[in-house]
């Protein structure tokens, strides 16, 4: 539209959000409040317009209007200098909102919805006020209305005026303070989604299932772009691979050696990429071009993210390398590590859960993952993911959807159900239904991910049955290393504790300790048993576990991904466990609805 107008209707919806901008001044941001609705419009305020815009409103309200029964006209606009200024000086403005609404016909309902979400925006430590104020006209200050209010009665079309506390740039200078107003147009973003919601239900034939559903569905091109090029750049390393050493198997003969006395030096691979070069690109992208708030949230998330483990690569075997890990994985968590504690006090190292007499080959242990990937190729017939029998890996890894298997493993035929599901029913299913999103970092991991990743993989376990005692004290060990770690324990002060104080054999703490210690210090280990009990905490009541396999995510992100779903912008995932057709599953899944603790998962059904 002219002077940088722009009308957005996403589908047929019963509202618009209207923002005119000063033609005389600049007035930086404000059209950002409102440009992730559904349904919107940014015009000048030029005089000249007035006819068109005018008309062009009403021809929208009647058409609307008509096949939704009812129609919603919200107007902002910021509030006069004066009023941003705080009574201490030395704190930043207060936010505020002020709600017009027309004294004859006010949308009651409407409003209170509007006004209680407002209030819980909260920036810069500094709680929002908002008041209701009854006007004849619902306009900005020396604006015409957009549509009269007879013509409004006549179309069923109801109005509100928002005036914004201009918070988000600096009244003298004019620049614009970008977190502030990212932050400020998430909670504006809700509430206006909240108000229109209570509208709909109401005073329309629209009867939205959630707030969320009247979110905006079309998604620019340029997002698609921008998960594209953080998708390519968190594949074009591997991390865990990069930190994980080539020469344990030697390490331990050394170790031996000196009678548990010497740190062992551990190798690594080659990069393959230079970190400060990935940096540049990684922030080449252009995110602030993303008006959706949660897409946007989400993709900064992933920013900051992929740049920590970038340095972490760069500090490798470094001190500094701790911080970033601590940063990224925490570490020090001191409920889990009590939690982890009280395992190994109630757990004796000797507790009966799997025999190594009875045990399989890597090979064999690769036949029975290929066969369970097969499965899923009767729902997904395109899926490329593969097993792999390395000698440069220790144990079991999947890596971008493969699982990598020692050569040397040897597994207790007890554990091999429980570990298929997982680093198969787990790892490689979410890989597959992250894969079969439109959003690419679903497969390759949003932002912290990795917590609950692990805690259903060892959810997994218990469901099939397959959880064992001895296993949980090893996830409870793995979690005291990595407390005594970042509380300054060396390699070999790490290995006695485990050895002589908790009773992990010599070679299972040594392998604990090289985990923990790998790259300078990893705690990536503390998510195992800190997943877990986090999502027994989540599953406790109506929780659903369905939702946390669409792809590679975390809780905290639950409310975007519905927020995405909602909108239809994210679809069904193709793949469940084959362990959930399992009546003996649906039992165990109930019985976490009450309450359970890690320990109560290893007693037997």
């Amino acid at each position: 539209m002219p002077h940088g107008g722009r009308i957005h209707i996403d589908r047929t919806l019963p509202f618009l959000v209207v923002y005119r901008h000063p033609h005389k001044r600049s007035e930086e941001g404000t059209d950002r409040l409102i440009k992730a609705e559904a349904s919107y419009l940014i015009a000048s305020d030029d005089p000249k317009l007035k006819r068109s815009l005018s008309h062009l409103i009403q021809n929208v309200v009647e058409v609307l209007s008509k096949e939704c029964g009812a129609f919603l006209i919200i107007e902002i606009w910021t509030q006069s200098e004066n009023n941003t200024t705080n009574e201490n000086d030395n704190l930043p403005p207060k936010p505020g909102f002020r709600i017009i609404t027309n004294s004859v016909r006010p949308p009651t309902k409407t409003i209170d919805a509007l006004q209680k979400t407002l209030k819980h925006i909260n920036i810069l430590k500094q709680r929002v006020n908002v008041d209701v104020k009854y006007n004849k006209v619902c306009s900005p200050p020396e604006l015409p209305p957009l549509i009269s209010n007879l013509k409004a009665a006549k179309l069923n079309c109801f109005m509100l005026g928002v005036e914004v506390q201009p918070i988000y740039y600096d009244q003298k200078t004019k620049a614009v303070y970008p977190l502030v107003l990212r932050r400020l147009q998430r909670g504006f973003d809700i509430a206006l989604r909240q108000a229109v919601f209570e509208f709909s239900r109401e005073r329309t034939i629209i009867n939205p299932v959630n707030y969320q559903t009247l979110g905006r569905r079309a998604v620019v091109r340029a997002v698609w772009e921008i998960d594209k090029k953080l998708a390519n750049i968190s594949n074009s390393f591997d991390f865990l691979l990069q930190v994980t050493p080539v020469n344990t198997n030697s390490a331990w003969v050394k170790f031996q050696n000196s009678h548990f006395e010497k740190t062992p030096e551990l190798y690594y691979r080659p990069m393959l990429i230079d970190p400060v070069l990935v940096k540049r690109r990684l922030y080449q992208i252009p995110i602030e071009r993303v008006e959706d708030p949660t897409l946007a949230f989400l993709f900064r998330e992933t920013q900051l993210e992929i740049d920590r483990k970038l340095t972490m690569l760069l500090d490798r075997s470094m001190p500094e390398f701790l911080h970033g890990s601590l940063q990224l994985f925490g570490g020090k968590e001191k409920n889990t590590n009590e939690q982890a504690k009280e395992i190994l006090l109630k757990v004796t190292p000797h507790s009966r859960g799997e025999s190594a007499k009875e045990s399989i080959t890597a090979h064999e242990f690769a036949k029975r993952a290929k066969s369970e990937i097969d499965y899923f190729r009767q729902s997904c017939p395109h899926i490329t993911n593969k097993v792999e029998i390395r000698a440069d890996t220790i144990g079991l890894m999947v890596s971008r959807g493969n699982l990598l298997i020692g050569k040397q493993i040897k597994i207790p035929t007890s554990r091999v159900e429980a570990l298929i599901q997982h680093e198969v029913g787990t790892h490689i299913l979410t890989y597959i239904n992250g894969r079969a999103q439109p959003l690419n970092l679903l497969y390759c991991g949003l932002p912290d991910y990795e917590e609950l990743q692990e805690g259903l993989a060892v959810l997994a376990e218990y469901l099939v049955g397959g959880l064992s005692r001895p296993r949980l004290r090893l996830l409870a060990g793995r979690v005291i290393a990595a407390y005594n770690l970042v509380s300054g324990a060396t390699f070999v002060e790490n290995f006695r504790e485990l050895n002589q104080k908790w009773g992990f054999n010599q070679y299972t703490a040594f392998t604990i300790a090289v985990r923990i210690y790998r790259g300078g210090g990893l705690t990536k280990d503390v998510v195992y048993l800190r997943g877990l009990i986090e999502l027994l905490k989540y599953l406790k009541g109506k929780n659903e576990i369905d939702q946390l396999f669409l792809g590679k995510i975390a809780i905290k992100q639950i409310p975007l991904i519905k927020d995405l779903q909602y909108r239809q912008v994210l679809k069904t995932m193709p793949l469940r466990p084959r362990y959930m057709n399992d009546p003996k599953v649906e039992k165990r899944l109930a019985k976490l609805k009450s309450g359970l603790t890690p320990l109560d998962l290893t007693e037997r059904n």
